[in-house]
């Protein structure tokens, strides 16, 4: 079997692929009829399609990951359980689940990028949903201890009350670029040409 695709994606950093090329790869794999399942790299697949949060691939693939696969390498079931814990909205036990193993060469990156990724969407959620959030529940979320977690909100402009542990949200203004489309100003400009005409 030929991980190449798979290989560049993993050295290039481009992680948001591998889900798709996994899946690809064992589409052809069943289409060829080789077998696949003892070279297979379950770990990283079930990472890739975590990675670009597709939970519910990740939990048909683990259903048809073999018994024995499961068994004999603790690093699949470590992802798997990192996938649960997201299934479950378990936003402290994502970060437990990450920290919770000690990841393979080949997955460590992986992993690490998915981590910033998980953390800028939970800062993203608190943004959103909150106005106030004591500390010790953005430390939760964020997965860092009360300490971190303060210094990364505040570098983003939110308050903090030290007496009440509080952090006050300072939603970022929303900036949209109008972008002038040439084909709307030559429309706009034959019309007041024929009203003035």
């Amino acid at each position: 079997m030929d991980f190449s695709l798979l290989t560049d994606a993993m050295s290039s950093q481009s992680y948001e692929k591998i889900a798709d090329i996994c899946d690809d790869l064992m589409l052809q794999a069943a289409t060829e009829g080789i077998a696949f399942q003892d070279e297979w790299p379950y770990a990283v697949h079930l990472l890739g399609q975590l990675y670009v949060d597709d939970i519910n691939s990740a939990r048909f693939l683990w259903k048809s990951i073999p018994s024995a696969i499961k068994e004999g390498r603790p690093e699949v079931v470590a992802a798997w359980n990192l996938g649960q814990r997201l299934w479950m909205r378990d936003y402290a036990g994502v970060h437990e689940a990450i920290r919770g193993y000690d990841w393979s060469l080949e997955a460590r990156d992986l992993v690490a990028s998915f981590s910033e990724l998980y953390t800028k969407k939970m800062f993203e959620l608190l943004l959103s949903a909150y106005s106030t959030i004591s500390v010790q529940d953005t430390a939760l979320f964020l997965g860092m201890n009360e300490n971190d977690a303060t210094s990364y909100v505040l570098q983003q402009g939110w308050e903090a009350d030290p007496a009440s542990q509080m952090l006050t949200v300072k939603k970022q203004p929303v900036v949209t670029e109008q972008k002038l489309d040439p084909g709307k100003l030559q429309r706009l400009t034959e019309y007041v040409f024929h009203l003035e005409h």
